[in-house]
């Protein structure tokens, strides 16, 4: 009750939501329909300003959160310090608490099947359909009226945009249009309400936050019990794929149970954690898990398990069997929508995140510098490649 419903400052409360936007997208290299994008925001209570943006085929999940939380450390170098969510099972989920137990931040759940608690992003969703999505070929406002649609109308034929473009022109309307429009309820644009906020509050350096190695790996999700077994010259599994890193050779460490985390977009790279660091590791079909995500092989086992009731085997999954079956021709509709959709959606994430997938294998000393996509004069400023961090006890 004494917490200011848009607090005093700015990043001191923060809106966090999706939405599915109302618009059709194409493929830019086939042409065919890949649906409706979500949306994903994470705006300032105090001045209204738009903190971070992320657009992506897949429904809401962690890594949603993760994408948007990522965003919004590259452009500011900072989290606001109280998330305002709703009662998503995104927002339930460890991965997303654990991130913000580590930067001291603090979750505020928002009571169910009121949408006025979250007015301040609910408004924002509305003002972006209207302002921008509803005036764009493709749009779904007649699917409203589903019985009327003809096929001359119908707006997966209209369809023109792509992930990408939609993207740019999304990011250059929240990011710069909205931003310097005056807001009604401030009298003034978010931008000059942000500006003087700070000026009169203070930037506090010291919730800042660097674009760097650590905060890269902790934003990266892990196993169900947070450990996995090393096992002599396979190294470590992850969700039926075994992760090897030169480390794992040294007989003190086979045979024990290490924390370990994995790249949601990149199957093919994993982290583990031993003799105090995080260590680089790589797929034992790095070659064909590079660059696909999580999704994409989830989808896979599911059919591949179908497929395996309808003939009665009761054969266990390994790599190699998913592998092989990302290769084949036989790959079903669903998948290769699934492919389209994270090639389009690559293009919107920033370049920091593909570092890892870009390395050569090496032996985990190989520091991690990212690449941040923010300006330069909010570039996270990294450490030189010789100091190379030593964790204490885990």
């Amino acid at each position: 009750m004494k917490t200011p419903r848009h607090g005093d400052r700015p990043f001191e409360i923060g809106h966090v939501d999706h939405t599915e936007l109302d618009v059709e997208l194409v493929c830019s290299t086939t042409g065919r329909n890949l649906g409706r994008p979500w949306l994903s925001l994470l705006t300032d209570a105090f001045s209204r300003r738009v903190l971070a943006v992320s657009l992506s085929f897949d429904p809401p999940s962690y890594r949603s959160c993760m994408a948007i939380i990522r965003e919004c450390v590259a452009r500011h170098n900072r989290l606001p310090q109280i998330f305002v969510v709703d009662g998503g099972a995104e927002f339930d989920s460890v991965y997303f608490e654990t991130m913000l137990a580590r930067y001291e931040c603090t979750k505020k759940t928002r009571p169910p099947a009121k949408a006025r608690f979250g007015a301040v992003v609910e408004r924002l969703f509305g003002t972006c359909n209207s302002q921008l999505i509803h005036n764009l070929r493709g749009n779904t406002q007649v699917m409203r009226q589903v019985r009327q649609v003809t096929a001359s109308i119908n707006p997966k034929h209209e369809a023109i945009w792509t992930l990408a473009d939609l993207h740019d022109h999304l990011t250059c309307y929240l990011y710069e249009v909205y931003d310097s429009l005056d807001h009604p309820a401030l009298g003034q644009s978010p931008r000059e309400a942000y500006e003087a906020g700070m000026a009169h509050a203070g930037h506090r350096p010291w919730r800042r936050i660097n674009y760097d190695r650590e905060f890269f790996i902790m934003t990266l999700p892990t196993t169900s019990s947070g450990t996995a077994q090393v096992l002599p010259g396979r190294g470590v599994k992850i969700h039926y794929t075994y992760y090897w890193s030169d480390l794992f050779r040294d007989p003190e460490i086979e045979r024990k149970q290490v924390p370990v985390r994995y790249d949601a977009f990149d199957a093919g790279t994993a982290f583990a954690f031993v003799k105090g660091q995080w260590v680089q590791c790589h797929s034992e079909h790095y070659a064909i898990f590079q660059g696909h995500s999580e999704r994409e092989l989830m989808l896979a086992t599911q059919e591949l398990r179908k497929r395996h009731r309808q003939h009665a085997c009761q054969r266990g999954l390994s790599a190699k069997t998913i592998g092989d079956f990302l290769q084949s021709v036989e790959e079903r509709e669903i998948l290769l929508t699934q492919r389209l959709r994270d090639c389009q959606a690559r293009v919107t994430r920033s370049e920091s995140e593909y570092v890892v997938a870009q390395q050569p294998p090496n032996d985990g000393h190989a520091p991690f510098m990212p690449s941040c996509a923010a300006a330069p004069s909010q570039t996270a400023v990294v450490g030189p490649a010789e100091e190379y961090e030593i964790y204490g006890a885990f």
